[in-house]
């Protein structure tokens, strides 16, 4: 699993560790770590205090890719914040695709209203038209 984290240098152990602080749920769904989460990194390990990094951890929590996270930093600035793209503009776009939802499913129970609506008049019309045959074919029955 992948997660953004930062580097810091813990004191007692006198060796760097890696703070937890988003994990990657989805290809663009990141979740925050509301805790403390450390991962020692070992005494041979040289990476900068408080750099960002990229960390891919195993199932049983071992690292398995390290890399810092000024690629990817910028490219979240060049794919969302130059074009605007914000968190109230997400907001406002969700609630008007929940608008538009709304308004689809209201015309599409209004369609099947009047498709309902044009059936029985389809209905009525053939039975009046039976009805007009049979008067008909009782009327000539009786000239005869």
């Amino acid at each position: 699993m992948l997660y953004l984290a930062q580097v810091h240098r813990n004191e007692f152990l006198e060796q760097r560790q890696l703070r937890l602080l988003a994990r990657q749920e989805a290809e663009n769904m990141w979740v925050i770590i509301p805790e403390e989460a450390f991962i020692l990194l070992g005494k041979g390990n040289i990476l900068n205090e408080k750099l960002l990094v990229l960390v891919e951890l195993s199932p049983t929590g071992d690292i398995e890719r390290i890399e810092e996270a000024t690629n990817w930093v910028l490219h979240l600035v060049q794919t969302y914040l130059l074009t605007g793209i914000s968190p109230e503009y997400l907001r406002q776009e969700t609630e008007r695709a929940e608008q538009w939802r709304q308004n689809l499913t209201l015309q599409n129970q209004d369609l099947a209203r009047r498709s309902l609506e044009l059936e029985a008049r389809r209905e009525q019309i053939q039975a009046l038209e039976e009805s007009l045959k049979r008067e008909k074919s009782s009327n000539s029955d009786e000239e005869v």
